[in-house]
C-alpha cells in the first residue's frame, strides 16, 4: 500500500480496455487503454509510485483493467467499482502496414454500442482527498466537476497539475481547470485556436503537430522539438502517451523545489526523453507495446538514452 507521503502521481480520466483489431482480422490483443490509462500504468511499470482515480462496473473487464495496474505496482484503493455501471471498451482498428488506426465505440462483431468511460463523482474526490493533498503531480485528459475539484485541490496543495484535453465541452470547467494548470498539453489541430486567449502565463503548453514534432510555449516564449525518426511504424497509437510518460517521469527525478522555477529549457530534456520512447513504441502493436514485448527495464533504458 502507498502511503500519502510517497505518491508520485495521482490522475483520473479516460482509461478503457482497448480491443485492438489488427488488419481487418478478429481481436488481436485487448489491454488497458486511453491516455490516462496509458500515462499512468507506464509510469507504474516505472516504478513510480501511481494512484488512479477511477470509476469502473464490477464486471469481468473492470476486472482486468484493476488487475494491470495491480500487476505493475499501482495502488488501486481509489479505484470504485459499480455494479450499476459497465467497464468502459474502445475498439481499435489498426493496419499494420501504414502504421494508421482508428477508434469506435462500437462492437464490429457484433454492431453494439460499447460502454463508454464514465467520470469520477464527488465522492472518488473526497475518499482520494489525502492523495490529493500529498502528490507531486496530478495528471487527467478529461473534465467534470469533479474533476475539476481534484485538479484544484491538488494544485492547492503545491502539486504540478499535468492536463491534456482532447476537446472543450464546457468552457467554464475549461477555464478553471486551465487556472490551475502547470503543464497543458494538446493538439495543434484541434485546440489550437481555443488557446489563443485565456492560457496562464505562468502555464507551460506543449503543443503537438504529429509527427513534424512538438512546440513548447511559455508567454511568449517559444521552443521548437522536432520528433525522433521511427525505426520502424505498425502503431502509432500511444504515441503521445509516450511523450508525456517521459516528460512526467522526468518531472518526478528533476522537479524543481518551487514551481515558479520551471521554464522551457528545463522541460526540454523530459521532452526529447518521451519523444524517444514515443518513436520506440512505435515498432510495436498497442500503446505499450514496447513495454509488452521489451519490458519496462529496456523502457527506462531508452528514456535515459542509454537503449542500443
Amino acid at each position: 500500500m502507498i502511503s500519502t507521503e510517497t505518491v508520485d502521481v495521482v490522475g483520473t480520466g479516460f482509461t478503457v480496455l482497448d480491443r485492438i483489431y489488427a488488419d481487418l482480422r478478429a481481436v488481436a490483443s485487448e489491454e488497458l487503454g486511453g491516455s490516462c490509462g496509458n500515462v499512468l500504468l507506464s509510469l507504474a511499470m516505472l516504478d513510480r509510485c501511481v494512484a488512479p482515480v477511477l470509476n469502473l462496473g464490477l464486471d469481468d473487464v473492470g476486472n482486468r483493467l484493476v488487475g494491470e495496474f495491480k500487476g505493475a505496482g499501482a495502488e488501486t484503493r481509489f479505484i470504485r467499482r459499480r455494479s450499476d455501471r459497465r467497464s468502459p471498451v474502445l475498439a481499435q482498428h489498426l493496419d499494420t502496414v501504414s502504421g494508421s488506426h482508428f477508434f469506435a465505440f462500437t462492437c464490429p462483431e457484433t454492431n453494439e454500442e460499447l460502454p463508454r468511460y464514465e467520470p469520477i463523482e464527488w465522492e472518488d474526490v473526497e475518499h482520494a482527498r489525502p492523495m490529493l493533498m500529498n502528490c507531486a503531480i496530478f495528471y487527467t485528459d478529461r473534465l467534470s466537476d469533479a474533476i475539476v475539484e481534484a485538479m484544484e485541490t491538488a494544485a492547492g496543495a503545491g502539486a504540478i497539475v499535468y492536463f491534456e484535453p482532447s476537446e472543450v465541452q464546457r468552457a467554464d470547467l475549461f477555464r478553471r481547470a486551465v487556472a490551475v494548470t502547470t503543464v497543458l498539453k494538446f493538439s495543434a489541430d484541434r485546440l489550437d485556436g481555443f488557446m489563443d486567449e485565456g492560457v496562464p502565463g505562468t502555464a507551460i503548453s506543449i503543443v503537438t503537430y504529429g509527427e513534424a514534432g512538438l512546440e513548447l510555449r511559455m508567454g511568449s516564449n517559444r521552443h521548437w522539438c522536432h520528433s525522433y525518426p521511427a525505426s520502424e511504424v505498425r502503431d502509432t497509437c500511444g504515441s503521445g502517451d509516450m511523450v508525456s510518460v517521459g516528460l512526467i517521469d522526468w518531472l518526478l527525478a528533476h522537479r524543481p523545489s518551487r514551481q515558479s522555477d520551471l521554464n522551457l529549457d528545463m522541460l526540454v530534456p523530459g521532452i526529447e526523453a518521451g519523444q524517444r520512447l514515443a518513436a520506440e513504441n512505435c515498432a510495436y502493436v498497442g500503446a505499450r507495446g514496447l513495454f509488452r514485448q521489451r519490458g519496462a527495464a529496456y523502457a527506462r533504458s531508452v528514456l535515459s538514452g542509454e537503449a542500443e
